[in-house]
């Protein structure tokens, strides 16, 4: 759900199209397994998946690795991963399609649909349109309200209810914002006009006409799949796996599950136009209008990439890269990122999925499949991004373990531990519940009934907040007192689920 995002050969395919155009880059041909290989290692990512396609032909389709840590079950091209946010491309060309059978519009305000829906700002709530909710630009901060949402027991009418509570720190329709949320509302909007839930419409329309049997449109009984890969994170902590998320209340932002294999129908399809086989898939409308920038992500031209912009259609984000125009999506949940990424004039499509959340390898590798094809001067994208990442992973280590040498001091707070026990309140999210367990404190939280969290004292008024779900992360608590009473407390979560912290109020014992 989470994170994004030419030549010499291009000129060969028109002198020569037998010779060249089938003709792999020297890099695909002599140094990707080993590049994989080497990376992986240095990432330490258990299992990957690698597809590419040129000229309507699939090039490379494979697994590296495993799927489990220390077993001997391997990756190949039909091992599951959950592609959490490649699902939004799926969700905006499902709109685009109906908006050319004129079933809706695109640019149709919200409320038209949902009459009780509504945003912060009660203008906006009043002009918001469906290309509004696919493209980011409600003026919300990126993730904001995820905490709330993310892997919990919400509906989805209930996400889309709470959106009225999300205070924007941008400007409507000027400030670009990735709105989980507001994928969920179109996704309702879709059901509303089909009487079809989301998650049918989607396959019905696409995955079965594309043949693409092994994805799934919901991560509910993902665990129970033949062939699907494990959750890894390294984040807080050494390679550990984790729980599946379930995200189903959040599906038409991130809930897919799909592999290699069937990935390939998808991208030979948008680099032909909306045909796959010779058979007419989708209209070459329907695949234009998904691509037509609506916001400006990034103006500004990159140090690192021969790119100068960026901009998001309805569901995929588009930048140049040297010189040739540019889609792609990355997916982010705990325990896997993957990237979709295809490049329609040069006849070239990649994807690369991952089963450990914590690195940048699945984007160093794409980066650098793009630049052998697309004629770019060889860097080597995974150094570069690990020299780049490695002062960020010593940062957190020693923060985790500042943390933990403020506990080891074992200091007693003024105050017994059954003070801060109690209920506490948040307007988006609702309640948390603070209960005395031996020695520390534990949190358990409304909305996610698998999640707990264990309070350490460490001084002040501070506690360690170490979430029982590894990637949730380990923080700083920070309780507030009015005179001899526990106020408040401020509780954090990942950045990879939301970049602000939570205040809960204490409304009683």
């Amino acid at each position: 759900m989470k994170k994004y995002a030419l030549s010499l050969l291009f000129f060969a395919f028109f002198l020569s199209p037998v010779t060249f155009a089938q003709t792999p880059p020297a890099f695909l041909t002599d140094s990707l397994d080993a590049y994989i290989a080497r990376g992986m290692k240095e990432w330490e990512i258990p299992g990957l998946a690698v597809a590419v396609v040129k000229d309507g032909k699939v090039v490379v389709s494979k697994g590296y690795g495993v799927r489990e840590a220390g077993k001997s079950e391997l990756v190949d091209e039909n091992t599951l991963f959950l592609i959490a946010s490649n699902t939004k491309l799926f969700t905006g060309t499902a709109l685009a399609t109906l908006e050319e059978e004129k079933k809706l519009s695109l640019n149709d305000r919200v409320t038209r649909y949902l009459p009780g829906y509504a945003l912060y700002d009660p203008h906006a709530t009043q002009l918001v349109t469906l290309r509004d909710l696919l493209c980011h630009r409600l003026g919300t901060k990126t993730f904001q309200g995820d905490f709330t949402f993310w892997d919990s027991n919400l509906s989805r009418a209930e996400v889309i209810r709470r959106m009225r509570l999300l205070k924007p720190t941008g400007q409507f329709r000027q400030d670009y914002g990735y709105c989980n949320s507001g994928f969920v509302t179109a996704g309702e909007v879709l059901a509303k006009v089909t009487g079809q839930p989301w998650e049918q419409y989607v396959e019905r329309q696409i995955l079965k006409p594309l043949g693409m049997t092994n994805t799934y449109m919901l991560t509910s009984g993902v665990a129970d799949r033949p062939n699907v890969a494990r959750p890894y994170t390294t984040s807080f902590g050494p390679l550990n796996r984790i729980p599946y998320d379930n995200v189903d209340n959040l599906g038409p932002a991130g809930s897919m599950v799909s592999c290699v294999k069937d990935l390939t129908k998808w991208l030979l399809m948008q680099l032909d136009s909306g045909r796959y086989e010779g058979k007419r898939i989708l209209p070459w409308s329907v695949i234009q209008k998904t691509r037509d920038g609506n916001i400006l992500v990034n103006s500004r031209a990159s140090r690192r990439y021969p790119t100068h912009f960026a901009a998001y259609g309805l569901g995929v984000f588009m930048t140049d890269y040297n010189g040739k125009q540019v889609y792609w999506h990355t997916g982010g949940a705990f325990g896997f990122v993957t990237n979709t990424c295809f490049v329609p004039e040069a006849g070239l499509g990649i994807s690369i999925l991952t089963n450990q959340d914590n690195q940048s390898f699945f984007e160093a590798l794409r980066y650098q499949i793009l630049d052998a094809y697309l004629n770019v001067p060889y860097t080597d994208r995974s150094r570069t991004a690990r020299a780049l990442t490695l002062p960020q992973i010593k940062e957190e280590k020693e923060q985790v373990a500042a943390l933990q040498e403020r506990v080891a001091r074992k200091k007693r707070p003024s105050r017994p531990l059954a003070a801060y026990a109690g209920t506490y309140g948040n307007e988006l999210y609702g309640t948390i519940r603070i209960s005395t367990e031996g020695d520390a404190l534990k949190v358990t939280f409304e909305n996610h009934p698998t999640l707990t969290a264990r309070l350490d004292y460490m001084d002040g008024e501070e506690f360690r907040l170490t979430y029982s779900n590894q990637a949730f992360g380990i923080f700083p608590a920070k309780f507030t007192t009015g005179g001899n009473a526990v106020e408040a407390v401020e509780i954090k979560a990942s950045d990879f689920v939301e970049y602000d912290p939570y205040t809960f109020t204490k409304t009683g014992k």
